[in-house]
């Protein structure tokens, strides 16, 4: 691919063996990327660097995703916030990929709102289950308790909208059944809805930048086997 070839030109023009600490590092997903740099100077550099490169080759990045920022002001890369508190690195699901998460529960609800619950619940557990695996290796518990909550609001207005004139009382009974843990559990006979707040947080593992899939076979072999007995 085109892109493959940014590496090549950042290891040579930012050599690691260097004694200055330029701290340039490339990591890519696709067609998305981001660099670090030590300095705003080094960054805007490299912006200049990018920007020849992939003219040359017909390309161009673009204006609307690319950014210059400080670590401390943070930034969003492939749904999740990466910004320093007090010198420490926090990876937080970000507000954009929030707002589409409760979108599409919304528009599931709505889509949902002569269904009978358990259908209801299968429409939703899929969407729930594919955010929150998604997000749960980053700093995202709260995040999960306050969508709990949001979603809980617009299953009772749900709920409410199918039975204008029954008292609130007669429709959490039908819908929401009491557990020893909990007094509110959306489910039927049948399924019962997935609380995001009970997924499991499982911390990722940095990975090592020195390290070559190609040469470090053993290192990223034991890697693999780390990460499937965490899931």
């Amino acid at each position: 691919m085109t892109l493959d070839g940014i590496e090549g030109l950042l290891m040579n023009r930012y050599p690691k063996k260097d004694k200055r600490s330029f701290k340039v590092n490339l990591v890519r997903y696709a067609d998305d990327f981001i660099i670090t740099a030590a300095s705003e100077d080094i960054a805007k550099e490299i912006k200049a660097l990018i920007t020849d490169f992939l003219m040359e080759r017909g390309l161009e990045l673009s204006d609307e995703k690319t950014i210059i920022t400080n670590i401390n002001n943070g930034f969003d890369f492939l749904g999740w916030n990466f910004r320093k508190y007090a010198g420490k690195l926090l990876i937080k699901p970000s507000k954009q990929s929030i707002k589409k998460f409760t979108n599409n529960i919304s528009q599931a609800i709505h889509q949902g709102r002569n269904w009978s619950q358990a259908s209801l619940i299968d429409k939703l557990n899929p969407i729930i289950r594919g955010w929150t695996n998604y997000h749960k290796s980053s700093v995202s518990f709260k995040t999960f308790q306050k969508l709990d909550s949001i979603i809980w609001e617009m299953l009772w207005k749900w709920a409410k909208r199918r039975h204008p004139g029954k008292p609130r009382r007669w429709i959490a009974n039908k819908y929401w059944i009491k557990s020893l843990t909990r007094r509110w559990n959306f489910r039927t006979q049948e399924n019962d809805l997935l609380r995001m707040s009970n997924t499991k947080i499982r911390r990722h593992k940095p990975l090592k930048l020195d390290m070559n899939p190609f040469l470090n076979l053993e290192y990223f072999q034991q890697r693999k086997n780390q990460l499937k007995s965490t899931n």
